[in-house]
């Protein structure tokens, strides 16, 4: 399987010994690039996390105006229907001008850092002139969490060529340095900000009591904004009934297939997954296995095997049973299939999540016969799954009044 971590440092350099697949996909999108251009700003901003605290932070852009929004939105990407290979045209066209920052550099006036951090607040593209140092290196960065990023090089100057549009609550929270970073997020949610937008604005250093801001790595912002907003929710539905039926649920999305099982019970959660030989991350000849749960009490610890994933499709969950007034166990099944071979971030993963619980979904009298539907859509034997299964193994454990009574 691959190494997310020294894939990330290699970005195509064949430090495995092997030509990159990765790299192979999106060299024929990379533009010829002068030091000195101008563009649209989707808007988007990136902050690594290599080298912490002091971490490479810059702006992307491509060399064209007009409506780029869909460059670095997995909401559109989802709801557009964009294949692999368009994701990655449009990727391939952004120019990743970075320069040196430390994360505490927020409170210091910083016009590299402050003009990042005004296209992280904006909600439209923003046209922006930028000068590099040097033309961009034709390497990527790549990981589980982000889509894929391209072109880096390094900035010499920037600036705005248009006011950007920023939405008043976002100008509000930013502004009122005695709120709490996770308040703002779940005020920012409230108010319908996209959660793409969210991540830029958290991982710009901009939430949070004015003596605490700092840099957040852009990895970590998306993995931070959706379990606040998770939390948010289930500090209300650990206190709902209980659904009253067993439910299924799924989707699928560019080699990512999804199978959502609910059952009457309290609140509990948790994700197996199993990535394909020759899909993004394992190239080997053998199936991988990742799984994270958590009981009623919630979890203390990252989710390090299945990593973002896991709190992109507790979110999803957590939004369908805040809709619904009920609380559920909750067991997650996605095969990461060969079609996926190229990381797009796990956004894409949380927008076929919702979609998926957006959905009728199918009723069942009991689990197996909730398995053997699944079964239909899995390409792999459902005792994969189900034999791994914490969930399972401690339904059905504590019994229940309607045991003995008919209620």
């Amino acid at each position: 399987m691959f190494d997310s971590e020294i894939c990330a440092r290699c970005k195509g350099r064949g430090y495995c010994g092997k030509s990159c697949p990765i790299f192979a996909k999106i060299k024929e999108f990379l533009p010829k690039t002068k030091t000195h251009f101008s563009g649209s700003s989707p808007p988007e901003i990136f902050v690594g996390r290599f080298f912490y605290p002091n971490i490479n932070t810059g702006i992307l852009s491509p060399q064209e105006y007009g409506n780029t929004e869909e460059y670095s939105m997995p909401e559109l990407w989802y709801k557009k229907n964009l294949s692999i290979k368009e994701v990655l045209n449009l990727r391939g066209k952004l120019i990743y001008a970075r320069f040196k920052s430390n994360v505490k550099d927020t409170r210091k006036k910083n016009r590299f850092l402050q003009l990042m951090q005004e296209i992280s607040m904006a909600d439209k593209n923003i046209a922006t002139e930028i000068f590099l140092k040097k033309p961009p290196r034709y390497g990527f960065e790549a990981s589980r969490q982000t889509a894929i990023l391209t072109n880096p090089a390094p900035l010499q100057n920037a600036r705005l060529e248009e006011n950007p549009h920023i939405p008043k609550k976002v100008d509000y929270l930013v502004s009122d340095t005695d709120v709490k970073a996770a308040t703002a997020i779940s005020e920012l949610y409230k108010a319908e900000i996209p959660t793409s937008n969210i991540i830029k604005i958290l991982s710009a250093g901009l939430l949070g009591t004015g003596t605490r801001r700092k840099l957040v790595p852009t990895r970590w912002s998306i993995t931070a904004t959706d379990d606040t907003i998770s939390k948010l929710l289930l500090s209300k539905i650990r206190y709902y009934p209980e659904i009253s039926e067993i439910q299924l649920f799924h989707g699928y999305y560019v080699g990512n297939h999804y199978e959502f099982l609910l059952l009457p019970d309290k609140f509990s959660f948790e994700v197996i997954e199993a990535y394909f030989a020759g899909s993004v991350w394992n190239p080997t000849n053998q199936v991988s296995i990742s799984q994270d749960y958590e009981s009623f009490l919630g979890r203390k610890t990252y989710a390090s095997n299945v990593t973002g994933a896991y709190y992109t499709a507790r979110l999803a969950l957590c939004e369908y049973l805040e809709s619904k007034k009920r609380q559920a166990s909750c067991f997650v099944m996605r095969e990461e299939r060969p079609e996926y071979n190229a990381p797009l971030g796990v956004g894409i993963l949380r927008e076929l999540s919702r979609d998926a619980f957006s959905k009728k979904p199918e009723i069942f009298n009991n689990i197996q016969e909730a398995l053997q539907a699944s079964q239909k859509r899995l390409k792999l034997p459902i005792q994969v799954f189900t034999q791994k299964s914490w969930l399972l193994k401690e339904y059905g454990k504590q019994k229940r009044l309607s045991n003995y009574f008919k209620i």
